[in-house]
């Protein structure tokens, strides 16, 4: 496992979202992106790629709707390969399977970019060595360049049977309605730290990760939040050290006047955008 997705570090551990068609969308994420299915009924999906640890929920919703335009929400999950080796497979895959891709290299990582058949955005990646990671006060560097396909291809021409099973839930990435309720949401509230300011966009992450959330107005400001039966973003967990990592920030978040639930086991909270947040302890 990374050692940014391992306590102490707070990390983004599983999401879930709606789709419009459950077997449909199950056909995509087995054969296109290689999930295993953790367990499943008519109108719910628990993915994962080690057989035991659910990364992904897929829930069909009885009235849903297609993706509302314009809204706060997903932008894209990402999910992290072990090696370099594994990134060269998943893009032989897609290459083989001509399904259509975008691809960068952002400097700390490389990237393969999907949209499912419902408009539900992916990112699938590989992190470079941390050492090679260029910080300066307090920020990460990261850029969006050209990425060298054969580079990666060269690593390994072994035949694609799927996800890694070391895959994880490296990070997730926000449509947010503006920046400075967020940032204090995500900052003083949640305990995460910003390593990068973009242009309508804030990194955050903790333990010296590059990011584990990325928030950004690219839907417009005052974006609306969209209906819950709409595709896209249901929630996504934030997992804690502890019961006293996470009892210090649900204290912190209903001092900011924030409501959080307890749900079974879970704590749950919206951000100012209305993104559902699971803070969670495994």
């Amino acid at each position: 496992m990374s050692e940014f997705h391992r306590k102490p570090v707070t990390y983004v551990g599983e999401v879930s979202i709606n789709v419009l068609n459950l077997e449909n969308a199950l056909i995509f994420y087995e054969e296109v992106i290689g999930f295993r299915i953790l367990n499943k009924t008519e109108r719910k999906a628990v993915l994962t790629t080690d057989g035991k640890t659910p990364l992904l929920t897929l829930v069909q919703p009885g009235d849903v709707i297609p993706k509302e335009g314009r809204t706060s929400g997903l932008y894209h999950f990402a999910l992290l390969l072990p090696t370099r080796a594994d990134l060269a497979v998943f893009l032989r895959h897609l290459l083989a399977t001509q399904y259509p891709f975008g691809a960068a290299d952002h400097g700390v990582s490389e990237a393969l970019y999907i949209t499912d058949p419902d408009g539900n955005g992916i990112e699938v990646y590989y992190d470079r060595p941390s050492l090679e990671w260029e910080w300066t006060n307090g920020e990460v560097k990261m850029v969006t360049e050209q990425l060298d396909g054969n580079s990666i291809l060269a690593e390994s021409d072994a035949a694609w049977s799927g996800l890694s099973a070391g895959t994880l839930m490296g990070h997730i990435h926000l449509h947010v309605a503006n920046l400075q309720d967020t940032e204090e949401f995500y900052v003083s509230g949640l305990g995460f730290k910003i390593v990068t300011r973009y242009d309508g966009a804030l990194f955050t992450s903790t333990g010296g990760y590059h990011h584990h959330i990325g928030l950004n107005i690219w839907n417009g400001i005052g974006a609306p939040t969209p209906k819950k039966n709409s595709v896209g973003l249901n929630w996504f967990t934030l997992v804690y050290a502890d019961e006293a990592a996470r009892n210090k920030v649900i204290g912190q978040l209903k001092e900011m006047g924030a409501k959080v639930s307890l749900e079974g086991e879970e704590y749950i909270v919206t951000d100012p955008s209305g993104n559902e947040i699971h803070l969670v302890i495994l």
